[in-house]
């Protein structure tokens, strides 16, 4: 989808894009080939060699070029050409305060899965996440990448695309769990846990040295990144829909691999007592 985006020139917003697509130029090298758009020539060259740059970092896998210069909302473009070079991305963290720390990671890449513990494996994860060119996350732009650049006091240079803007561009708001509620999306025995609940969790594996506590955390962290291809794959594909592109782009939805980290359900409701009366106080925080 890329080669067929203009959005990233300066200058060409949305109605301009449309007027280009509408005009026959479906992507950069037939902006070459058209005659007929109505351009003065300096603003035809200006295009010419942004186009012609843009080539020349798609074949470099640059996606950094691009997602500097789109909104938010349009970064799921980048998710055809570099979804091989992919990483789901989400964090949990110590506490709900200002100076809470990152308690776990997870990483899925469309085949492997990763997890990092605060204490025992998290400082591994910068040495793995350079392998990847892209990012999805939800909310990642806000919450995890800030977290995660502070921990560790080294910049995530990658581009990346938060699924809270593209998603809310399709009128889809409200948290990743209502979004994926609407989409159809179910999380079986981890429905009722919530981020609130993985600092309970948390908690609990520190202080009862509860090893299942932790497990259920795990599978908590890592349901959510595997829940993100499914949603980016369903976004990218109703975005696509809203271009004369769909059936050339449209993907077919990826097969949910099984978490092989254990939700324990009793786990869940021996504290889920303590998880109430926290929410309770929440708007108190």
């Amino acid at each position: 989808m890329l080669r067929q985006t203009f959005l990233h020139i300066p200058g060409i917003g949305p109605a301009t894009e449309k007027r280009f697509w509408a005009a026959g130029v479906h992507d950069w090298d037939a902006f070459f080939d058209e005659a007929s758009l109505k351009l003065t020539a300096s603003k035809r060259a200006a295009i010419g060699d942004v186009l012609t740059e843009s080539g020349r970092q798609l074949d470099l896998r640059n996606p950094g070029f691009f997602a500097r210069r789109m909104p938010a909302s349009e970064q799921w473009r980048l998710f055809g050409d570099f979804r091989r070079r992919t990483a789901y991305l989400d964090i949990e963290t110590t506490g709900l305060d200002t100076d809470s720390t990152i308690s776990t990671i997870a990483v899925y890449d469309g085949e492997g899965m990763f997890t990092y513990v605060y204490g025992r494996n998290l400082d591994d994860f910068m040495d793995h996440i350079r392998r990847y060119e892209l990012l999805v996350t939800y909310n990642g732009k806000c919450f995890d990448l800030p977290v995660i650049e502070r921990y560790f006091g080294r910049p995530l240079d990658h581009a990346h695309i938060d699924l809270r803007y593209v998603l809310a561009g399709l009128g889809l708001k409200g948290g990743l769990k209502r979004c994926e509620a609407r989409l159809g999306i179910n999380r079986g025995a981890l429905e009722d846990i919530d981020g609130l609940f993985a600092v309970v969790l948390w908690q609990a594996y520190l202080r009862n040295r509860d090893e299942r506590a932790l497990e259920t955390l795990l599978s908590y962290n890592l349901q959510d990144v595997l829940n993100l291809e499914s949603l980016m794959v369903t976004a990218f594909n109703m975005k696509v829909e809203q271009t004369p592109f769909d059936d050339r782009f449209r993907m077919p939805a990826p097969d949910l691999p099984r978490n092989p980290i254990p939700a324990h359900p009793q786990t869940i409701d021996r504290y889920r007592h303590e998880a109430a009366f926290l929410r309770s106080l929440q708007p108190q925080w």
